[in-house]
């Protein structure tokens, strides 16, 4: 067997083994509970109405669903997740509808449904909403995972795969790209060359703040010019989008694949749905499938015991239908290959890169955004499509979830970023930031990135009429316990909460509140529990002062910060205890994003005592007291 066969083959048992794990996580929270308990465990909305529906874009169903009861009952809903619709009639068996989760906020969720029909039952009362369980994602994880298994050596993804997973050197042109951008630091514009030179492919490691999706643009962009046509993926469809946005500001001509359910509003009208719906020829298309639908309904009208006349009648209009129903989609087709030959970039996700519509498509060049987040299996299925791989993301980041632990032994914890980048050939790190004041850079860059960032001399001038900088406030020895939510598992620490948000108070009464919201300045509050999310929003609601800063103010967790930043931002480590036990705040990746959202002042609180059994928070907290920006809690309480 040869290394790259065993690779795959190791890579699709880890595949189903996370599959399986998954789904007996899944069987575990739907099989055999109530309404009311899959309502506790926030899979299951029960009972709701359908307050309006239509057809939106793509001339897909939009139902707008809303709870009757107010029950403010958490949930693991979110914009993008699979949900079932159906129907409680005591026992009379009726088909559930699926769909997409397009938007969701309080209590109101608006979903577009995978059909073209609506099910009668919509009207009848007694509706609700399970969460699904997804298995499209890992099917195209294991169809690409064994085609690549059987993969013939003279093909070029044979070549392709042994650069990729370490066991060839990466090839460059030897007349290297040595353009400077005028738009680009130094370490960008070399970024953009490397890639330009790459024959197999070449990595962007871009820390936060330093211009990744800057770099990436202009890079694309200089790649269309010589290709014509590039595929632009990423794990996510929020990443993916950003990148759409991005590229069309540019004047590319870019086509979003995907759900329309799943691409957020400022691209929609790059979606290929959309853009179908401007086609020159769409009008047709829309005249052609009424009058099929009209035909269809007409012989639908027909009794059952009708003469011969009536039914030579209805043979002849289901015929006639049938035609047209073939003439639209001919049409249609010929709509969408149009529009996708057209295009200089087409976008979607990973998973969405094994649309059908791409299924014969084939590029010089494909990127691959976040690849730090992606597992490694749903990365080859674009680079199927391509000869040439350009990746860029971090590691030092949030990595992708692996929920079974066999799986992550097996290979699935790693991820392709990974095992390209520990070659260092064709990487290119990005090494000036934007984002960040230097004291709350300086700790990131030594720990995660050897001491190789520096701040931009724009962070030096910045002003504003606030303190600025970065802190740590021990709560060792005040008794801040953390507790465990037996109903969620979720850990909190009440105590710590009320102190943290007395230090946030402060710190706003002694500022310009409405000045500080006419600019636009936002905080967050970064907790890495669910349990504790609840607490401080709950908090804040009796807290004037907070209040008044309204949607300038987002207390969440270290995934939902992900790709964003904030004025100021707070971190409450929560874990507190004798034993020293701080779960997956063990992953110091995720604390890594956590200190790096913040642009001007970053505080962290957290129990040195507890947090000292790793490490890490030993460095940090000695980085800290070095600096002279170490405080202990009890130093506040005077």
């Amino acid at each position: 067997m040869t290394e790259l066969k065993e690779h795959f083959e190791n890579l699709l048992s880890a595949i189903k083994t996370e599959r399986e794990e998954d789904r007996q996580q899944y069987q575990q929270k739907m099989m055999h509970t109530t309404f009311q308990e899959r309502k506790e465990r926030g899979i299951c909305w029960y009972p709701v109405l359908v307050a309006k529906n239509y057809l939106g874009t793509g001339e897909r169903i939009v139902l707008h669903i809303e709870k009757t009861i107010d029950d403010k009952q958490r949930h693991v809903f979110q914009a993008g997740s699979s949900v079932s619709l159906f129907a409680n009639t005591g026992g009379q068996k009726l088909p559930n509808v699926s769909g997409v989760i397009s938007q969701l906020r309080d209590g109101k969720m608006r979903i577009i449904l995978n059909g073209d029909t609506e099910p009668e039952w919509l009207n009848d009362g007694k509706l609700g909403v399970n969460l699904l369980f997804d298995e499209s994602t890992y099917e195209e994880m294991e169809k690409t995972m064994k085609k690549l298994i059987s993969v013939d050596q003279k093909d070029r993804i044979h070549e392709l795969s042994k650069v990729l997973i370490g066991k060839q050197i990466a090839y460059f042109h030897n007349n290297s790209y040595q353009i400077d951008y005028p738009e680009l630091n130094t370490s960008q514009s070399e970024a953009v060359n490397g890639i330009l030179s790459a024959q197999d492919a070449c990595v962007v490691h871009g820390p936060p703040g330093t211009g990744k999706t800057t770099t990436m643009v202009r890079a694309i962009h200089e790649v269309v010019n010589n290709e014509k046509q590039v595929m632009v993926t990423a794990p996510s469809n929020a990443a993916v989008d950003l990148l759409v946005e991005k590229l069309a500001l540019k004047g590319l001509n870019v086509i979003r694949i995907g759900h329309p359910a799943r691409v957020t509003a400022s691209v929609v009208n790059n979606s290929l749905d959309a853009r179908i719906a401007t086609h020159p020829d769409f009008k047709g298309l829309k005249i052609i499938r009424k009058k099929s639908e009209e035909l269809r309904k007409t012989g639908s009208k027909y009794k059952r015991n009708f003469g011969a006349e009536e039914r030579r009648q209805r043979k002849m209009l289901m015929m006639e239908a049938k035609r047209l129903k073939d003439e639209a989609l001919m049409l249609e087709y010929y709509i969408t290959n149009d529009l996708l030959d057209k295009a200089q970039v087409i976008a979607c996700t990973l998973i969405g890169s094994n649309h059908s519509l791409m299924k014969d498509r084939h590029f010089k060049t494909v990127f691959i955004d976040e690849a730090g987040q992606a597992l490694e299996p749903a990365c080859w299925i674009p680079i199927l499509h391509a000869e040439r791989v350009i990746m860029a993301g971090d590691h030092r980041q949030l990595p992708p979830t692996v929920k079974s632990f066999d799986a992550a032994k097996k290979g699935l914890e790693t991820t392709l970023f990974e095992r390209f980048i520990q070659k260092k050939e064709g990487v290119n790190l990005l090494n000036v930031q934007y984002r960040m004041h230097e004291e709350i850079m300086r700790f990131s860059s030594d720990y995660f990135y050897e001491g190789r960032l520096k701040a931009d001399q724009s962070i030096e001038t910045r002003s504003v009429n606030w303190p600025t900088g970065a802190l740590f406030i021990d709560t060792a020895g005040c008794g801040f316990d953390s507790k465990l939510n037996e109903k969620t598992r979720s850990t909190y620490n009440s105590e710590e909460a009320k102190f943290l948000l007395d230090r946030l108070t402060n710190f706003v009464e002694e500022i310009d509140t409405e000045k500080f919201i006419s600019e636009g300045r936002r905080i967050g509050i970064i907790t890495p529990y669910k349990a504790q999310n609840e607490i401080l929003n709950e908090l804040i609601k009796s807290n004037e002062s907070l209040l008044a800063l309204g949607e300038k103010l987002e207390v969440n967790t270290v995934d939902a910060f992900q790709g964003q930043e904030r004025d100021i931002i707070i971190i409450g480590f929560v874990r507190s205890n004798p034993e020293g036990e701080i779960g997956f705040l063990k992953d110091i990746r995720r604390i890594n994003v956590a200190m790096t959202r913040a642009q001007h002042h970053l505080i962290m609180i957290g129990d040195s005592a507890t947090l000292g059994s790793l490490e890490f928070y030993n460095e940090l907290v000695l980085h800290f007291q070095t600096i002279n920006k170490y405080h202990s809690a009890f130093e506040f309480f005077q």
